[in-house]
């Protein structure tokens, strides 16, 4: 499957943004869908899941209550709603897509899209 995340960009803190990752080629469906970022310096980490059938979600301590991941399986395409940001969600923002579910490590995810990058400034 190939994924494609877009709707980065500039924004201030206390701002929202929404970010999306169409999917194409294999039937996205089936997959567990995740997003992870990865701040200068520092490692990847993982942000948020979604089960294929968009009835479990699991979320990173550090955005629960703030960030929101949804997905729309007629339109191949999976969401992250972010508000409340603060310059530390500042990063590039990765889509993944799995077999399984929870899985919250990079290795777990077979695909990977090229990332957006999302700058809060403060």
């Amino acid at each position: 499957v190939q994924l494609q995340a877009s709707g980065g960009g500039l924004v201030q803190a206390g701002g929202s943004l929404r970010l999306s990752c169409a999917a194409s080629g294999r039937t996205f469906s089936s997959y567990t869908m995740a997003w992870f970022r990865q701040a200068p310096g520092k490692e990847r980490e993982f942000i948020a899941a979604i089960s294929w059938s968009g009835g479990t979600t699991s979320y990173a301590d550090s955005v629960k209550g703030r960030f929101t991941i949804s997905r729309d399986n007629a339109k191949d395409t999976v969401y992250l709603q972010m508000n409340s940001l603060k310059p530390e969600d500042t990063a590039v923002y990765y889509c993944a897509a799995g077999q399984y579910y929870p899985v919250t490590y990079r290795s777990g995810y077979k695909y990977w899209g090229p990332g957006t990058e999302v700058t809060v400034s403060s």
